[in-house]
């Protein structure tokens, strides 16, 4: 496989990862911003379990200290194409940016744990439907 064609999967790894944080982070934001608004669709149960279980599998990643796939996956596709770790296209590049951060480990971890406890509480303050339910 040409390195081109390496480095393309690893900037669209990279863009899923981006995407499936923003989904996490900005799902929260819009569960709480979504109640006071009334915006019903916040009290979906199926966003609000895929939602819930997204931030849970980052959660049980940090506490056992195991490296995101998507992260491991998209090193080992540059690694393969004989590129430097996040140089390389402008897209990659920015993205990652926004991404990874400089800091201990434990801090991720304690980040990872507050944010969690968040989106559970969410559970309880903005209640999804029950199943068949208009309200």
């Amino acid at each position: 496989m040409s390195s081109t064609l390496l480095r393309l999967f690893a900037d669209a790894i990279l863009i899923i990862h981006v995407l499936f944080v923003a989904f996490v982070v900005l799902g929260l934001f819009a569960v709480y911003l979504g109640y006071f608004l009334n915006w019903r669709w916040v009290r979906n149960r199926a966003f609000r379990i895929i939602h819930l279980c997204a931030i849970g599998y980052v959660v049980v990643q940090a506490w056992l200290g195991v490296v995101c796939p998507l992260t491991t996956w998209e090193m080992a596709l540059r690694a393969e194409a004989g590129a430097d770790t996040y140089s390389g296209s402008f897209i990659q590049y920015w993205l990652h940016s926004l991404l990874y951060f400089a800091l201990p480990e434990w801090v991720f971890v304690v980040v990872y744990t507050l944010f969690g406890s968040l989106v559970l509480a969410s559970w309880f303050v903005v209640k999804p439907r029950r199943r068949g339910s208009l309200t």
